[in-house]
């Protein structure tokens, strides 16, 4: 079989994998970026997004807040938004229930009710990768799963309210569907915690749409950047990425390194995803874009001080730490915009940049030499 011939049947053998789903559209990746990803059957960002902020309205009402995460059905990150205030194990355990529901196609909970009927199944759980608590759920349509929903972050209180209370009944309203009733709450013993907690509130001289501010007394960091600026800058990164033809993958992260926001636009492959979180994490341990060093290691590449290799950093241009008012709270990363033109690398930072700028306008440091320029001799370490 010679080239030529071998494209129309891979075209069709696409085709027939679009025309087999039973999935509303609406809800799954479709058209040029399915053929891409050669998948007609992946949750879209629309759906994502959708499902991720109405748990975030639901709990709001309830004077509460979530992390939500939603993972196409390959595992990858398609969307996620942490509350204000949140701290470490509310992110990680989002992921974690996620993962679980996806690895088992059922609640997470299910692995729960199991350790209270027998506590020692826990090494097997271990062993599997599973996480044993409630709120995590596979996303199914149809009978075909498309992804799963992880929320982590609210004190349970069943039947009033618990993250599988809220992932569920986003479930409900976004997919338009029925959902299969939740599990039995099993009596299990929790000890009560001690508590720790400041005497005062943390304070702050930024913008209040910029940061947490107050409401941080959780995390001890009114300068924690903002859910709601975090969105900001995907929306405008997003805007600009559409602009051009293009898609991408962003991350925003917080000091500490921990995700505050993610997305993902349909048809962006594991390998964009993964670059825009390194991206991110580089930029934030360097505190300098991802292209000053990576200028520096094209200008001198046998320089041990500049190697990525050494430090682990990922340089490619796309990572920016978000600095307002000359304060650092947070980074963004920025990756998988591919221009016809071959500026797909310089197009990930001016994605990155228009995004800061939608958020923060005039108060933001922005990169002052593009691409290709050497960084400002008081920046070299």
């Amino acid at each position: 079989m010679n080239h030529k011939t071998f494209i129309p049947i891979a075209a069709l053998a696409v085709a027939a994998l679009g025309c087999g789903q039973t999935v509303p559209e609406k809800f799954v990746v479709t058209g040029k970026a399915a053929e891409r990803l050669m998948d007609f059957s992946s949750i879209n960002l629309a759906t994502a997004q959708q499902l991720a902020e109405t748990c975030e309205g639901l709990v709001a009402n309830r004077n509460g807040g979530h992390t939500i995460i939603v993972l196409d059905h390959d595992g990858n990150h398609v969307y996620l938004d942490r509350m204000d205030g949140l701290g470490y194990t509310n992110i990680v355990t989002a992921e974690m229930k996620a993962r679980t529901a996806l690895l088992a196609k059922r609640p997470s909970k299910y692995y729960m009710n199991q350790l209270v009927h027998d506590p020692s199944d826990i090494y097997t759980q271990n062993e599997l990768n599973l996480y044993a608590v409630a709120g995590g759920l596979p996303i199914i349509i149809n009978k075909q799963l498309i992804g799963a929903i992880g929320v982590g972050g609210f004190g349970p209180n069943p039947p009033i309210w618990s993250d599988e209370i809220c992932a569920r009944t986003s479930l409900e309203k976004v997919l338009g569907m029925p959902q299969p009733a939740l599990l039995e709450d099993l009596p299990a013993h929790h000890a009560s915690p001690g508590r720790f907690a400041a005497t005062k509130t943390p304070t702050t001289n930024l913008p209040s749409d910029a940061v947490i501010g107050a409401k941080g007394n959780r995390v001890f960091d009114a300068n924690q950047i903002s859910l709601a600026a975090a969105k900001k800058i995907g929306m405008g990164c997003r805007a600009f990425a559409s602009s051009k033809g293009a898609t991408m993958s962003l991350y925003v992260l917080d000091t500490a390194g921990e995700m505050i926001h993610m997305e993902r636009m349909d048809g962006q492959g594991p390998l964009e995803i993964k670059s825009a979180l390194l991206k991110a994490q580089t930029s934030l341990r360097l505190r300098e874009p991802t292209t000053q060093r990576w200028n520096e290691v094209k200008t001198a590449p046998h320089d041990p001080s500049r190697s990525s290799a050494i430090y682990h950093f990922f340089l490619e241009p796309g990572g920016i730490p978000i600095v307002v008012d000359g304060q650092m709270i947070g980074a963004v990363g920025v990756s998988g915009l591919d221009a016809s033109d071959g500026t797909g690398d310089t197009m990930d930072e001016s994605c990155a940049t228009e995004g800061l700028k939608a958020a923060f306008g005039e108060h933001v440091a922005l990169p002052s030499a593009g691409p290709g320029a050497p960084p400002p001799a008081e920046h070299r370490p």
